[in-house]
């Protein structure tokens, strides 16, 4: 089956979460949601395996991949505000857990493979968290399959008694795709539907000879797919060629794409985006009142901004100044466990958003005008992760924050009143600036230097936007930068890519800090 386009809401504005890390927290999560409904539910064991050259053998306890892990299967979601004891919750609901480091081979740095027990059974699934909280299982049982969590999915275990079931399966159950995986002997059928199937049609099929066993798995993305969905356009050449007789700005055209994609209309898409802008500013407003949060390197710093801007202490600095208290402010809520968007992740959750809120607010714009500013911004955050990722595992953190300025820069333009062309040359400009920016947290934290990043990452939004305002030549097209981007972070060296081996992690002060966190010592 041909793989969904992207969608604004699930793969780059969103998920709404709590926790330091969308790659890491909000993707287990969803891998524990699914794990817990292919186990019917019930789970008393879990054995997590993580390879030693990846990056969740050294992060997995710091930046919140046990803590979602634990809580998808525990059945909650990603705004659960009991996700920080989730592993004490698991100790009470009697589920023993495994973990295990070893040389896998695993080609993908952010990969799960997880056994499930219970007293009857044992279940198997390799997952994958493919950035800003996308996932895929590609393993279930031994059976190599896809699974990403836009669609409902019935798993159909069968033997070679089984007889003509993939034609009853296509007569009965209104499926976007029937595949059978396996061989001559045992097969898993897998169904991807857009409404669950009936439990008459599951009973009936449970009957017939060499079905073993069903499993109904539900989709855990806000946006599902559907097979005869087409997008408009793709890359950034054809979008501007699409564009060309009727001459939207990129806000529209974002719509125009997000409906078509998601199946709804353009005003319900605006509508979306409207509702995540209040969480944010809700989030903003939070943050600069102040957070408070044990085990953290940076106590809540927006209030003193705040303070001192108001003071008349700072250096004019505009509306940037706005932006940088926003941006401190989300972060400040992430690191707290506030429920905060992934934009396009978690550790990049600051410097979007702060920038277009900051500045349409200094404007005296409206909710809506910051909607769809956020939605240019998205339509860049598709053509990125189309071609390249969000994943700083494996581009380093110019997938993160220099992703999140580029889409900044965009949607900073169409605040301003600007073209499309315009915005996706101020786009441009932004990602060719951040090219290279490495992804090397302290004391294994998504705290330092991730708020300095965000906050880069809006200053530059802000002085791209303004060049490709005033009509500057960003020479590489938007198309060519995201290839270029995807080369050069592959390109980095593997500690250089969340791993904490490298950079400011191995530094006397973050590994001094580093002890001190783990040994539960708030730092001085």
């Amino acid at each position: 089956m041909t793989p969904s386009p992207p969608s604004i809401f699930n793969d780059v504005i969103g998920p709404v979460m709590r926790g330091p890390s969308s790659s890491h927290c909000a993707a287990a999560v969803r891998i524990g949601r699914l794990a817990r409904e292919l186990m019917g539910g019930r789970i008393e064991h879990v054995r997590m395996e993580f390879d030693a050259k990846g990056s969740l053998a050294f992060t997995h306890a710091s930046q919140g991949s046990d803590m979602g892990l634990f809580g998808g299967l525990l059945g909650w979601d990603a705004q659960d505000e009991r996700l920080i004891d989730s592993t004490a919750a698991m100790r009470a609901a009697g589920i023993q857990v495994e973990l295990r480091i070893g040389d896998f081979g695993d080609p993908r740095p952010n990969t799960y493979r997880l056994t499930l027990k219970n007293a009857d059974e044992s279940r198997g699934m390799i997952a994958l968290s493919t950035g800003g909280g996308m996932i895929e299982v590609i393993d279930i049982d031994g059976f190599p399959l896809s699974l990403k969590g836009d669609y409902f999915e019935t798993l159909i275990y069968a033997n070679s008694q089984t007889v003509g079931i993939i034609g009853f399966l296509e007569q009965h159950a209104a499926a976007d795709d029937i595949a059978r995986h396996g061989g001559t002997g045992n097969c898993l059928i897998q169904i991807k539907t857009q409404v669950p199937i009936s439990q008459g049609l599951l009973a009936e099929i449970s009957t017939r000879p060499g079905v073993s066993g069903i499993r109904t798995l539900s989709p855990v993305l806000p946006v599902l797919s559907c097979k005869a969905m087409q997008v408009p356009f793709s890359t950034c050449a054809e979008m501007m060629a699409f564009n060309q007789p009727i001459n939207l700005d990129l806000g529209r055209l974002a719509a125009r794409y997000e409906s078509a994609r998601g199946n709804i209309r353009e005003g319900e898409v605006l509508t979306r985006m409207a509702e995540i802008v209040r969480i944010l500013r809700r989030s903003i407003a939070q943050g600069i009142q102040g957070t408070r949060a044990e085990n953290r390197i940076l106590g809540p710093q927006s209030g003193g901004f705040q303070t001192a801007l108001q003071g008349g202490r700072l250096l004019d600095g505009g509306m940037l100044n706005t932006m940088i208290l926003y941006v401190s402010a989300l972060m400040e809520v992430k690191s707290a466990m506030g429920v905060i968007v992934a934009a396009p992740t978690a550790g990049s959750c600051g410097g979007l958003p702060g920038a277009v809120i900051g500045a349409a607010e200094r404007m005296g714009l409206s909710e809506d005008h910051m909607a769809h500013a956020m939605l240019a911004a998205g339509m860049i955050g598709v053509l990125i992760c189309t071609g390249s990722t969000f994943a700083a595992e494996v581009c380093g953190c110019m997938a993160e924050c220099g992703s999140g300025s580029g889409m900044a820069a965009a949607g900073l333009v169409t605040l301003a009143g600007g073209s499309a062309q315009q915005a996706v040359d101020a786009a441009s400009m932004a990602l060719q600036n951040t090219l290279g920016m490495i992804c090397d947290p302290v004391a294994n934290r998504v705290e330092v230097p991730c708020l300095g990043k965000n906050v880069l990452a809006a200053s530059n939004a802000l002085a791209c936007a303004n060049m490709a305002l005033a009509g500057y030549d960003a020479v590489i097209p938007l198309d060519e930068t995201i290839a270029a981007m995807d080369r050069v972070g592959k390109s980095l060296p593997m500690e250089l890519r969340c791993t904490t081996l490298g950079g400011l992690s191995i530094t006397a002060t973050s590994k001094a800090l580093e002890k001190k966190l783990a040994a539960g010592i708030p730092r001085a």
